[in-house]
């Protein structure tokens, strides 16, 4: 017996050759999808099913992959405002940083994932690189674990960076970092069905000494797991590592052996035509956060040459402290509009790639493309349904992608399915009390800002100008 067979449904499959079926039908036994074809075809072969849900008028996407947070931040949204990155740090997220919880991290993890499951992202990287007291990491990982999100859990961190502004309160000696990656790696790497992940996520090249920059290249390969690390996001990375290092941040990872498929490159907004050749020649992959780089005015990374170049390019939100939310599709439609209007070329992107990035790019950004980022037999089940007529802007529903990218919401997003079980059915989580989790979210953010002495920040004189 089939356990869930969704029919009469547009399919967005995102598989070689980007078929769309129209009145097609997905069938999942388990945690796999185990065709896809004709509504009628599919009806007529799995006779006997556990659960149908009939998909009429609406479109099936996979899911998308969020490939970089800071779901702690979920947290601070609105305090930060109108800063660039500088200020933006050390006055707000610095100071919150030293205060967290193991408690905290939980319901930002809670607020950060719920949002992201109701824009249909099923696939979370998150990046933790405050470690002021243990146990943070575990509250992020009990949230992936109590929503079934996919997640992976970039263990961060910095052991240096004082006269670049690091609060001493966030770093960690090179043992400490090793000991507790090693633990979260032996305790999560691969659990959950391989649902869970654990990575390394240096903070920056700047706030790294070499001594941590080596253990992280000799650790990965160790695990045979990834590595993540933000790159030249404000022209302050680049000459900041290159006072600590003596080079260039993209540089520095390749002489101390971090270069290859299984890094992660965050934001990526000042590289040059060298780093560019070099993040393809080392298949090095590259995380795109277009709302946060417009929100710290960080710039415009030079997404067209890197995707010309061949590099896998994914998309994200970046922590909700510069975004002010985990809503992916508001990254899908940002991420075509900058390079639109910064090119001033329509043609310089589209719709149809920037899905392709926030799905079967994403996937491959994170070594997974043999299983998640398309609807494919054998892939595992990871997807939403997306019913236009639930709000007017998706309405009329031409091409599913274009409706997607340009006209949706997250009250299009119906159902949400990770590895075959629903997390989200008619716009109802069924895996926690969502209310519950936002009051408790709002208490918790509220008594961190108290206890790093942002509150003040809520009651900020009024500004039509921020100077």
């Amino acid at each position: 017996m089939l356990d869930l067979l969704i029919k009469n449904a547009t399919v967005v499959t995102m598989n070689k050759r980007r078929e769309i079926l129209r009145d097609g039908a997905v069938a999942v036994q388990g945690d796999r999808i185990v065709e896809t074809g004709a509504a009628a075809e599919l009806v007529k072969k799995y006779p006997d099913v556990k659960k149908t849900i009939d998909a009429a008028g609406k479109a099936v996407f996979p899911g998308l992959i969020n490939t970089h947070n800071h779901l702690f931040q979920t947290l601070l949204k609105g305090l930060g405002d109108d800063k660039v990155l500088s200020d933006w740090l050390a006055q707000m997220t610095f100071p919150s940083a030293v205060h967290l919880t193991p408690e905290d991290t939980y319901y930002g993890a809670m607020l950060g994932c719920i949002d992201g499951i109701r824009s249909g992202t099923t696939t979370m990287l998150d990046y933790m690189y405050p470690h002021p007291q243990p146990g943070l990491s575990d509250g992020i990982i009990k949230a992936f674990r109590e929503l079934g999100i996919r997640g992976v859990f970039g263990r961060g961190y910095m052991d240096t960076g004082v006269e670049f502004g690091v609060q001493p309160g966030i770093m960690q000696d090179v043992a400490t970092i090793e000991k507790d990656a090693r633990r979260l790696l032996e305790e999560y790497h691969h659990a959950d069905d391989g649902r869970l992940q654990i990575w390394l996520a240096p903070a920056a090249v700047w706030s790294n000494s070499r001594e941590s920059l080596e253990m992280t290249a000799r650790l990965a390969k160790e695990y045979n797991t990834g590595i993540t690390i933000h790159i030249s996001e404000t022209p302050f990375d680049r000459e900041a590592a290159r006072q600590l290092h003596g080079y260039w941040d993209i540089d520095v990872l390749e002489k101390l052996g971090l270069m290859g498929p299984n890094l992660l490159m965050v934001h990526c907004v000042h590289l040059t035509p060298k780093d560019i050749r070099m993040a393809k020649y080392f298949d090095a992959k590259v995380s795109h956060n277009p709302v946060s780089n417009m929100y710290l005015s960080s710039g415009v990374p030079p997404i067209p040459r890197l995707v010309e170049a061949g590099v896998t390019v994914s998309v994200a939100t970046d922590g909700a402290g510069s975004n002010n939310s985990n809503d992916m599709l508001e990254v899908l439609k940002f991420t075509a509009l900058l390079q639109k209007v910064h090119h001033t070329d329509p043609t310089i992107i589209t719709a149809e790639k920037v899905l392709e990035m926030a799905t079967i790019d994403g996937a491959r950004a994170l070594g997974m493309e043999d299983r998640i980022g398309s609807l494919e037999p054998g892939k595992k089940a990871d997807l939403f349904i997306f019913n236009p007529a639930a709000a007017a802007k998706a309405v009329p529903m031409h091409h599913p992608v274009s409706t997607l990218v340009y006209s949706s919401s997250q009250a299009n997003v119906e159902t949400v399915i990770i590895d075959g079980r629903i997390v989200m059915e008619n716009g109802i989580l069924t895996r926690v009390d969502e209310r519950e989790m936002l009051k408790k979210g709002q208490q918790a953010a509220d008594d961190l800002s108290r206890r790093a002495g942002t509150y003040h920040l809520k009651d900020r004189p009024w500004r039509s100008l921020a100077y």
